[in-house]
């Protein structure tokens, strides 16, 4: 049985529900947890997007080539997330990390503000609090200053805004459209929101009568154009609309840790969510309409397959449950709500202000970290960072901040399968693929993490020895590379 939605938002009078602060505070609590937890900086792509900002801004213009390795210098590279590049880097510039990890929170909580808001139409209370909560927990573990989070309010905007069109039986507003412009010079997330116009097209084609179907195609069909045409305007044009596609089709993008399946070894928040999902509806007649259905279980089986889908998920379930929960738990149909006091929006400003202060206040200093090698390279010389060297897969973005080629980044679109499964077999430790990159690049030193098995080879390998070593980082180099001499291995 399909959902009945209300097409119209009542007048807040005295039959409007009261204010529900819900969605404003859990958009600060998320916001306090980017803006505070070291964790939102554990990516060592947070490096290069930050390096690529301060690019574009040094020189006036995208990058069309690589600028950043030695294996691919020179080589066409689509910077696809160019804005979140340059936001990120105003934003190093005016607080350093702080302002940085201050951004994140930003529109992590913006995001869950949204969210939270839309399913507040249809629950309160504790079930909302259950709900968003949830999907606040399922988001956790994407929540890192990188440009997918930037771009996340777009995301639940677009959303909100394709579900209030169906509640008024109407396509939604060619302005929302407009909407593609920022979001395709973000992140690649766009095409997902293109992509999610045709569900409630086609929901909006079978609910209609049949003398208006006509109508409501082609009203729904413009919208969608002009999302593709908005979608286009990027520096790439075209290339960027078939941007996403490409980088899908990788064969190595699930040995990428976000884009990793689901593992279940462990508890973790996708379980959770989905026994709460199965649970609840188990005990309780919850209904939505096939074609809804369908697309929760899309979202489920997408973020199943790849760790980063369950952003979408966390934004999108609880838009597409709270109607379906409502009624399971016996609730009222929705109404409108009494909108915010003066009071509450001067202490909600206040709460902001204090916590980007006190963050403010509390400068953010790296430390080494398994992204984040920092003791291991301050301890290369100069002369020897300047010479090629082999990299570790997740320390790429930090040589890129610290002004070092690397030999691989987290650029996976720029380096492709072919250059990939190379590095694969490099860092297993395969000897013929080592011994054919050391010397094609002329490598001159190493840094991997200590389990990586080419450690143990390069450690067996004549005319190589360490030069460094701690529990995040080991760096090796050959025997007689400038600044090689000299160096006691480190603790």
């Amino acid at each position: 049985m399909s959902i009945a939605l209300s097409s119209a938002a009542a007048p807040a009078d005295a039959s409007a529900r009261p204010f529900e602060p819900a969605p404003l505070l859990i958009g600060f609590a998320v916001f306090a947890l980017a803006a505070f937890s070291p964790a939102v900086l554990n990516d060592g792509d947070t490096w290069t997007h930050v390096a690529t900002g301060e690019w574009i801004l040094a020189h006036g213009a995208v990058p069309r080539v690589d600028p950043f390795s030695f294996t691919f210098a020179g080589q066409p590279w689509i910077a696809h997330e160019w804005l979140s590049d340059v936001v990120m880097a105003l934003a190093y510039r005016a607080a350093g990390w702080s302002g940085v990890a201050l951004l994140t929170g930003l529109a992590a909580g913006g995001a869950v503000f949204v969210m939270a808001r839309r399913a507040a139409r249809d629950l309160s209370g504790v079930a909302l609090l259950v709900l968003v909560a949830l999907a606040a927990l399922l988001l956790a573990p994407s929540l890192l200053a990188r440009p997918h989070i930037l771009a996340l309010p777009l995301l639940a905007i677009w959303a909100e805004g394709l579900f209030a069109a169906r509640e008024a039986d109407r396509a939604p507003p060619i302005a929302l459209a407009a909407l593609m412009i920022p979001w395709a010079n973000l992140h690649g997330g766009f095409a997902f929101g293109l992509a999610l116009i045709a569900p409630f097209a086609l929901e909006a084609r079978l609910a209609a009568a049949p003398e208006t179907r006509v109508a409501a195609i082609r009203d729904w069909g413009l919208f969608a154009f002009a999302g593709v045409v908005a979608a286009a305007l990027t520096p790439f044009g075209v290339e960027g609309l078939l941007f996403p596609i490409r980088l899908i089709g990788l064969a190595h993008l699930g040995e990428i840790g976000e884009w990793r399946p689901e593992n279940f070894a462990h508890p973790g928040p996708m379980e959770f969510a989905l026994i709460a999902l199965i649970g609840f509806a188990l005990t309780r007649p919850t209904r939505l309409s096939w074609l809804r259905l369908v697309l929760l279980l899309g979202l489920i089986h997408m973020g199943l397959q790849h760790g980063r889908h369950q952003t979408l998920l966390a934004m999108l379930a609880p838009m597409l449950l709270a109607p379906a929960i409502r009624p399971a738990l016996g609730q009222s149909a929705p109404r409108a709500r009494a909108p915010a006091s003066s009071a509450f929006i001067l202490a909600a400003a206040a709460v902001a202000l204090v916590l980007a202060g006190a963050r403010l206040a509390l400068p953010i200093v790296r430390h080494d970290s398994a992204a984040s090698p920092i003791a291991a390279v301050a301890a290369v010389p100069p002369a020897l960072r300047a010479e090629p060297a082999l990299n570790g897969y997740g320390f790429g973005g930090y040589l890129i901040g610290a002004g070092i080629r690397p030999f691989v980044d987290g650029r996976a679109d720029l380096y492709g399968d072919a250059f990939l499964d190379l590095y694969g077999k490099i860092a297993a430790g395969d000897r013929a693929a080592l011994d054919e990159a050391l010397v094609r690049w002329s490598i001159a030193w190493t840094i991997f993490a200590p389990g990586e098995p080419i450690v143990a080879v390069l450690d067996r390998e004549p005319g190589w020895r360490r030069l460094y070593a701690d529990r995040f980082a080991v760096v090796q180099a050959r025997e007689d590379a400038p600044g090689a001499e000299g160096l006691r291995e480190g603790n």
